[in-house]
């Protein structure tokens, strides 16, 4: 099959998602069209069957805000048109969703049919799109998509609650390489961060402020208290600065460790013995799926669907959202020794397994066959 694929090229889920899936595709012979505003952070290396389309955006005086969607949509036109593209999948609704439909008008005006699938991650339904400045856009697209597709329960009921959806909305969770995430830990490089033996906790995310990351640090501080341990916190955003700064203010500072964005995180996440999500919401929780692929429990909240990927008293333990108390007593119960820490991260990788690559990528491949 011929496959377009739209996403952000960002470090987001969804970015993630959409570029780990059309690897995979590539791998089983699909060619696979990547058309977005620059590469995607996760496509690197030389790929036969992988093409990237990059959206250009001219400038003009004329525009405050460059009209990126009308760039998308002619951009995907024409990848369509020149490269026998039979379906575009297009993650995240906002605005690739929009453009789709544009793009499958202009080619119906040319007799060519092209079917969409549009894929909801989260924030496109439950933060961006339900603002009144474009949520009748983005229903509009949504009901015109040929099919609707969501990683999570929790997303699909969130959109049915919140937009006034004519169709179902299939759910084909997120998924992880297994294999990738599954390595020995680098010992050197364990002993360079924790050189007394400490605990290594670990964070990684977008610092957005629904991802609550003072509750990671107020969590770790706790858990500090009771056993030595060091926190590594993955990610950039614009909370950043504002959490590293009060860290600084901690005593236990010189514990807490800034890495910034991380691309090879398969690369990290063996050395730690425990994952914190304190997250306000997570429509899936990639992150931590992730963690729970390199053997590495999870300590998260009960929001969203992380629920439906983290299974409380097995892959790790779950609290309610800002309650860091039982978050830390959840994880000094998983760190109490090494033999719950040893059944707590075969727990994590056998649930991680359930969500493997190998068993998710072929649920697309039938659909893509179907709507085809």
């Amino acid at each position: 099959m011929n496959i377009g694929i739209v996403c952000y090229p960002t470090f987001g889920g969804s970015g993630v998602l959409a570029t780990e899936l059309g690897k995979a595709l590539a791998d089983k012979g699909h060619n696979i069209h990547f058309i977005t505003y620059q590469q995607p952070v996760r496509l690197s290396g030389f790929h036969a069957n992988i093409f990237y389309h990059e959206v250009r955006v001219p400038t003009y005086p004329l525009f405050d805000y460059p009209p990126y969607e009308t760039a998308l949509a002619s951009t995907m036109v024409d990848v369509i048109i020149n490269n026998d593209v039979e379906l575009l999948h297009v993650h995240y609704a906002i605005p690739h969703a929009a453009a789709a439909y544009m793009a499958k008008q202009i080619l119906a005006k040319q007799g060519r049919r092209i079917p969409v699938i549009t894929t909801l991650h989260g924030t496109d339904i439950t933060l961006v799109g339900k603002d009144k400045t474009y949520s009748p856009v983005v229903t509009f697209s949504m009901n015109e998509s040929d099919v609707l597709t969501a990683v999570s329960e929790n997303l699909k009921e969130e959109t049915f609650r919140n937009f006034k959806i004519e169709k179902d909305i299939e759910v084909i969770h997120n998924f992880v390489d297994v294999n990738r995430f599954h390595k020995k830990p680098v010992d050197a490089f364990k002993k360079l961060i924790a050189p007394k033996g400490e605990k290594i906790i670990v964070h990684a995310s977008n610092f957005r402020k629904v991802k609550r990351v003072e509750d990671v640090i107020a969590t770790f501080l706790l858990i500090n208290k009771k056993m030595p341990a060091t926190l590594l916190l993955l990610g950039d955003g614009p909370e950043r600065s504002h959490i590293e700064a009060s860290a600084r203010d901690c005593p236990e500072h010189n514990a807490i460790k800034f890495l910034g964005k991380q691309e090879q995180m398969e690369d990290i996440l063996p050395i730690a013995d425990l994952f914190l999500l304190t997250s306000e919401y997570e429509s899936f929780g990639l992150a931590a799926l992730e963690a729970m692929a390199a053997e590495v429990p999870v300590i998260s909240t009960n929001a969203g669907g992380l629920p439906e990927i983290n299974i409380n008293g097995y892959s790790g333990f779950m609290s309610n959202v800002g309650d860091v108390e039982d978050m830390s007593k959840n994880a000094l119960e998983i760190l109490k020794d090494e033999a719950s820490l040893k059944q707590f991260k075969s727990n994590a990788l056998a649930q991680a397994k359930k969500f493997d690559i190998e068993n998710i990528v072929p649920i697309y491949e039938a659909l893509y066959k179907r709507v085809i």
